[in-house]
């Protein structure tokens, strides 16, 4: 996989999916749900996000219900990457599916909101851009890898049936 790199939004420990995008705004047409991303813990966070930006969190990232909304909105406001401590199964594979990546790292916490990261994913670390600090990270197995690299698993999907894949 490409490596990525971004800017960093930083948050605590157990960010559930309500915390992500309330459920209040699930009856809203996708493209207004996330303008309502984070607002229950950071107001004005999809107005302040830009296309590359990365969150950054502690323990137990996107615990909570099984919605793909919360992964498919961070996604829509411009967040490519989530690196954290550990995160709820379900949440990490429903970003795998749409295409946002989640990046298991022991020591997310060192890193610092406004910093720059680069995530790189054959080598499984993520480096703080301005300090020149490697941090180890998980490496997503082969095949998670395949269908983040395709744009999540609905290209992976069009891929493998229109033939453009082995």
């Amino acid at each position: 996989m490409k490596p990525l790199q971004g800017r960093v939004w930083k948050f605590g420990d157990d960010i559930d999916t309500d915390l992500i995008i309330p459920g209040r705004f699930l009856v809203l047409e996708p493209s207004e749900i996330a303008l309502h991303v984070m607002e229950g813990i950071r107001p004005g966070f999809a107005e302040l996000v830009g296309e590359g930006d990365i969150v950054v969190a502690g323990d137990n990232f996107g615990s909570g219900s099984s919605r793909e909304m919360a992964p498919r909105a961070l996604r829509k406001v411009g967040i490519v990457a989530v690196v954290a401590r550990s995160f709820s199964r379900i949440f990490f594979r429903n970003s795998i599916n749409v295409g946002l990546a989640p990046v298991e790292c022991p020591d997310a916490h060192v890193i610092e909101e406004g910093q720059s990261i680069r995530i790189d994913f054959d080598r499984g670390e993520v480096v703080i851009v301005e300090t020149g600090k490697r941090l180890v990270a998980v490496s997503l197995p082969d095949e998670l890898a395949a269908i983040m690299e395709a744009g999540g698993m609905v290209e992976f999907l069009r891929t493998r049936v229109n033939g453009s894949q082995p």
